[in-house]
């Protein structure tokens, strides 16, 4: 086993261990979707949508995305490791034909501490997982966003976005939607109207920008 590997061997175990503790974030939700899916379980073969609350408040997700069976699965403010934790709860059942992730936001507006390093070792973590249990299945990252309530945070974003770019340009089965700049004016300003009063999350205009970027990248039969 190369030091990279055991690496996220390591950081994975730690992961899951953290995991088994009886009082975790966003536990309440995960018992809900796992509640949802006893009575009655997702199709296979459809695309997951997996992270923070930018999935969370897209609820009429399938609108978008007519003729593509969507499961939504993003779940409160979560941060990657919150994703890794339950990765064996929301993403690894569901047999899905794709697996969408959007996080990473939250990391860096959780700590000064949090740099775009930690976010792109906290991802390369979540990818492994899922390609370690789901070795065919592909996985299209949505890159960071640019939240005016995060501005200061929009350098970190970028140096997270490219070098997670980076990193899926030599992983198969892989591929990038760049929501960021598709976002902004010619001049790197915003495009009005993107964001709710909280400027954090998205109006339909935001969404509906995201859906030009994301439905390409989608798989069908």
């Amino acid at each position: 086993m190369t030091k990279m590997r055991l690496y996220f061997s390591v950081m994975i175990l730690l992961f899951l261990f953290t995991g088994t503790a009886a009082a975790q974030p966003f536990a309440d939700e995960i018992r809900a979707f796992k509640k949802a899916d006893s009575e009655r379980f997702p199709p296979k073969n459809a695309i997951l949508f997996v992270g923070s609350s930018s999935f969370r408040k897209w609820t009429d997700v399938q609108d978008y995305f007519p003729g593509y069976t969507i499961v939504n699965r993003g779940f409160g403010g979560s941060t990657l490791p919150d994703v890794i934790r339950y990765t064996n709860d929301i993403i690894i059942p569901y047999a899905s034909r794709q697996v969408v992730i959007y996080c990473g936001e939250n990391d860096l507006a959780s700590s000064d501490t949090v740099t775009a390093s930690i976010v792109v070792e906290r991802f390369k973590t979540l990818f492994y997982l899922i390609r370690n249990q789901l070795p065919g299945v592909p996985i299209l990252f949505v890159n960071l966003k640019p939240s005016p309530s995060r501005q200061k945070l929009w350098p970190a974003m970028l140096e997270a976005n490219v070098r997670i770019r980076q990193f899926l340009k030599q992983r198969r089965r892989t591929a990038y939607a760049d929501v960021y700049h598709a976002m902004l004016n010619s001049d790197g300003t915003l495009i009005p109207g993107l964001f709710l009063e909280d400027n954090l999350h998205m109006t339909a205009k935001g969404y509906a920008i995201w859906q030009k970027i994301i439905k390409p990248y989608l798989l069908k039969d």
